[in-house]
């Protein structure tokens, strides 16, 4: 009750049970409190009795596609796929016939045509409407059938991709086609569907969230009232790994164990939330799943109104058992800016490629990603993702599928291998020659699910459908099937009449050592290995993107601000990106900006939907009434065509300030100064022509004449005042920014900025990897500093919390009563400081840093490096040092304090020479704590 209403158990005024009533009664109870009147318990029995309610599991209820008359499902999409692989390929060989009709008949087998055909179905329409559809997601791109009917995009023979990893004929499952669409476009699909298959048999699906073991920690902590150092501590020592629970982070981590085992009250906090761990904490709809069923839907599951949308009271995997087919609709912001890119491009009247007949081999594309020129490139623009791309250095598409499948959790410990390996190929050496055509792609490295299972079929003789089943074991980590399939790995099958299921590797002429360790091999990556199909498709979106980058970077950086008008972080970083590419971004402009970002000439214009407080309707008045009466001359011109019932005041503040009408010549102050009085008066002309009649008590007359002297003799607004008006009214400054003077400094100085801990939909990482790799890192960071709060502790002691404004968005500092004693005095709005401190990432929190250390900033400004050691104790310890030094090499001093050395009493400081200065960053910290301690390291 604590954790849902946000009380303390210690809080006298939370909700309560007040009784002890709150049970299920037995019979013998029940009786003895309704006495009087027996027959209502057994009216109740009788209603029990109606209200029994039988589910089928295991039988499909697929809704019957509608297919042209003489025709089955069946014919139909052969049919279709007939006409489809002449569409998609010149020369069909025996290979595509053999493949087209092994998966018609395993779909026509296990009775899913009509699912194929639905699919078909709404990706023709959205296609057929111009709406963007990604070239495939997950397994089903491992289907010739979807390729050929047009469902996917990507040739899944060409990328040897499998049909089984999508429909295993040994496996009956339901098949699950996720398909992207444009982010903006979505609920269109939608709506077809629901019209075409009825309101009453389409429903979106519900989702649970539920309380993982990190969560449960914190709340159950917060609801005890434990002091919040107390319940972080515990919490983060739950390793953050998919699955993990509370009982398995005790039996990993011994200092967990050790907390859980001497301390009473942590005891407590955990019993307490093991019980709670895994409970429902609040229920919400699927980002994109979609149920369609056979007859309505409340033929098999109940619905609820769940804020607005109907769900089915029944999560995924629950419909998937009773049968009933679920779709993923899933909006994609990457084709968003594709489909707005090749506009942009249409509009400047220059021919639009066309995306699917692009050259994949283009050396110019891969060797802009190696060059770490990454930004705004699907799944490749994370700091990570570009350092690894400019290690690698792709040169075909199958290096960017690599990529994308390496570059998580787990998989990454093969970087390393597969860079050497690519880098030198003369080096891969393979356990036996049979691996050379299935690896060869991969330089030698095991990444890919549909590998392992080639490796099985190709060597030990398994079928496709068998292979994937022990992949999926192997996944699962299920010890007692590896250990019984390695022998059939090994030996083969054999049944009681002595037929040969299973050839097995050693009667495939491989020896049973070599067996045993390709075995073992694949037992080690297949827990990591990654779905190919759905890599590739990603992988073609991810060049794609490269693609429009490198040929029309103008359009393809104006689609992309578009794309995150609602982040101004996201904004500031891509236009400081935009402008080291030499592209200038214009401020608003009320007679060039249309709603989104534009492109005029070689430049990007702002949207008008990035201003605050401007909304659509009055967007699309300024640009209709701009296209059908002429440019706006003046404030007056501009007040006096459009709609004053959608443009009001607020709106033409909130322009002027942001410099949308700077280009008609009149300064900021000025247009302040009048533009309220002249909307009065425009207002009264307006209504005094409406059929010429005026108000009783309206004069009709204006007391602003309006004319070209209407314009009071005003001074322009200081620049930093301009500058503050733009960032209050974009969010972000255009014509400048406070800290470009500091840009270098910054730069030097720090070893992260705002843009890094910001985390894009575009990364293929989930959440929690990330937070494992920032977490409690040091840090040094530097900006501006806004929001100062002050604010007393339990303790009558004073902390602080901040913002601090770099040049690419802000994050919260935490500022403890310590640290504010000491710094006080820096802690004033406005100031440039330079932050060292740790950053602290909760669940379902943004990024915050806990200062430890805060230095003003000054133009010209050089942190210098200080280094504690004892040359007595630790003789060999400089050597060390220098060599990190030396890995460090820049413009930073360096300073050695020697503890054996004194002077006058104090430790002796050395300058280091100048060939030893560095260039500070997080990485030549973290070396130098690991061999000095984190105490004996720091920046001044």
């Amino acid at each position: 009750l604590c954790i849902q209403t946000g009380k303390t158990i210690d809080d006298e005024n939370r909700m309560r049970f007040e009784t002890s009533e709150f049970y299920i009664k037995s019979t013998e109870e029940m009786y003895e409190l309704f006495k009087y009147a027996p027959e209502a318990l057994e009216n109740t029995v009788e209603i029990a009795k109606r209200c029994n309610v039988d589910f089928e599991f295991g039988h499909v209820h697929l809704p019957k596609f509608d297919v042209p008359q003489g025709h089955t499902s069946d014919s139909y999409l052969r049919h279709l796929c007939e006409i489809g692989l002449r569409k998609r390929y010149d020369n069909i060989t025996k290979e595509h016939d053999e493949r087209i009709n092994y998966e018609l008949s395993v779909i026509e087998k296990m009775g899913y045509a009509d699912y194929f055909l639905i699919v078909w179905d709404y990706v023709r329409f959205a296609k057929e409407r111009g709406i963007m559809v990604g070239p495939g997601r997950g397994s089903g791109a491992g289907s010739l059938v979807a390729y050929a009917i047009g469902i996917t995009d990507i040739d899944p023979i060409r990328y040897n991709l499998l049909f089984e990893r999508f429909l295993n004929p040994e496996r009956i499952s339901m098949p699950d086609f996720d398909i992207d669409f444009c982010y903006e476009r979505r609920q269109e699909v939608i709506d077809y569907v629901v019209e075409k298959y009825g309101k009453d048999r389409v429903a979106q699906i519900i989702t649970f969230g539920t309380m993982a073991a990190r969560a449960a920690i914190r709340d159950v902590g917060r609801a005890l009232n434990m002091p919040y150092a107390q319940v972080d501590s515990v919490a983060k020592k739950i390793p953050m790994e998919l699955g993990m629970t509370i009982d398995k982070a005790l039996s990993v981590n011994p200092e967990l164990r050790d907390m859980y085992e001497n301390d009473d009250e942590i005891k407590l906090l955990i019993n307490l939330s093991k019980a709670l761990e895994g409970m429902p904490r609040h229920a919400s709809t699927h980002a994109a799943g979609v149920v369609i069923a056979k007859e309505p839907v409340t033929n098999y599951v109940p619905l609820q109104m769940n804020e607005d949308v109907i769900t089915t009271q029944f999560p995924m995997t629950t419909l998937e058992e009773l049968g009933l087919l679920k779709m993923d609709f899933l909006g994609l912001r990457t084709l968003t800016v594709i489909r707005d890119t090749l506009n942009l491009i249409k509009e400047q009247g220059l021919e639009v490629p066309n995306l699917s007949e692009i050259d994949y081999n283009d050396r110019n594309v891969y060797n802009m990603i190696s060059e770490g020129e990454t930004y705004g490139v699907f799944q490749l623009e994370s700091a990570g993702m570009t350092q690894f791309m400019k290690e690698l250095k792709p040169n075909c598409l199958e290096d960017i599928i690599a990529g994308v499948s390496l570059y998580r959790p787990g998989p990454m410990d093969q970087i390393p291998r597969y860079l050497k390996n690519k880098h030198n190929p003369e080096q891969i050496k393979y356990l036996h020659p049979k691996l050379e055509p299935i690896l060869g792609v991969t330089y030698g490295c095991i990444i890919y699910q549909e590998q392992v299972m080639q490796i099985f079929r190709e060597l030990a003789g398994y079928s496709m459908g068998r292979s994937d089943l022990v992949r999926r074991a192997m996944a699962k980590k299920k010890a007692d099937v590896m250990a019984q399939e390695k022998e059939y790995f090994i030996h083969g099958i054999v049944d009681d009449k002595g037929n040969i299921i299973v050839p097995g590797c050693v009667r495939n002429g491989i020896d049973e050592k070599t067996a045993e360790m390709i075995y073992d091999e694949m037992a080690e990556f297949a827990k990591y290995g990654f779905n190919k199909s759905h890599a590739a498709a990603y992988a073609v979106i991810s060049y794609q993107t490269a693609w429009l980058k490198r040929y029309y970077p103008v359009q393809f950086t104006a689609a992309l601000i578009t794309s995150v008008m609602d982040n101004s972080s996201k904004v500031a970083e891509y236009i400081l990106h935009s402008k080291r590419l030499g592209i200038e971004v214009l401020p608003p402009d009320i007679n060039e900006s249309h709603i989104n970002f534009t492109v005029t000439g070689n430049k990007i214009r702002f949207g008008l939907a990035a201003v605050k407080n401007v909304g659509i309707n009055a967007i699309n008045s300024i640009i209709e009434n701009r296209e059908l009466k002429g440019k706006y001359e003046s404030l007056y011109d501009f007040i006096n065509k459009v709609d004053l019932g959608v443009v009001n005041k607020r709106t033409v503040e909130s322009l002027i300030k942001c410099g949308a009408f700077d280009s008609l010549g009149v300064c900021r102050s000025k247009l302040m100064a009048v533009y309220e009085r002249l909307m009065d008066c425009v207002s009264e002309q307006k209504k005094s022509n409406i059929d010429g009649q005026l108000s009783l008590f309206d004069t009709g007359k204006c007391d602003l004449d309006i004319g070209e002297d209407i314009y009071p003799d005003l001074d322009e607004y200081p620049k930093d005042v301009m500058l503050a008006m733009e960032k209050e009214m974009l969010g972000l400054y255009i014509n400048g920014h406070p800290l470009m003077e500091y840009k270098e400094e910054m730069e030097r100085l720090t070893t992260i900025n705002t843009s890094q801990l910001v985390f894009g939909e575009s990364e293929e990482m989930d959440m929690e990897s990330y937070t494992l790799q920032l977490d409690g890192k040091s840090v040094v960071m530097g900006g501006i500093l806004g929001a100062v709060k002050a604010k007393t502790t339990k303790n009558n002691n004073m902390m602080a919390f901040a913002q601090l404004e770099d040049l690419y968005g802000t994050i919260e500092l935490i500022i403890f009563p310590k640290i504010y004693e000491e710094y006080r005095e820096l802690l004033k709005n406005d100031n440039i400081i330079i932050v060292e401190g740790r950053i602290s990432i909760k669940e379902e929190e943004s990024p915050k840093l806990i200062c430890e250390r805060i230095s003003p900033l000054k133009k010209g400004q050089q942190h210098k490096l200080y280094i504690k050691i004892d040359s007595e104790k630790n003789p060999g310890l400089l050597e060390s040092i220098k060599k990190v030094l030396n890995d460090n090499k820049g413009d930073n001093p360096v300073y050695i304090v020697d503890e054996a050395r004194k002077s006058n009493g104090k430790p002796m400081v050395m300058q280091a020479s100048r060939h030893m200065w560095v260039n500070i960053n997080d990485s030549l910290l973290n070396d130098l704590k690991k061999i000095c301690g984190d105490k004996c390291v720091a920046l001044k």
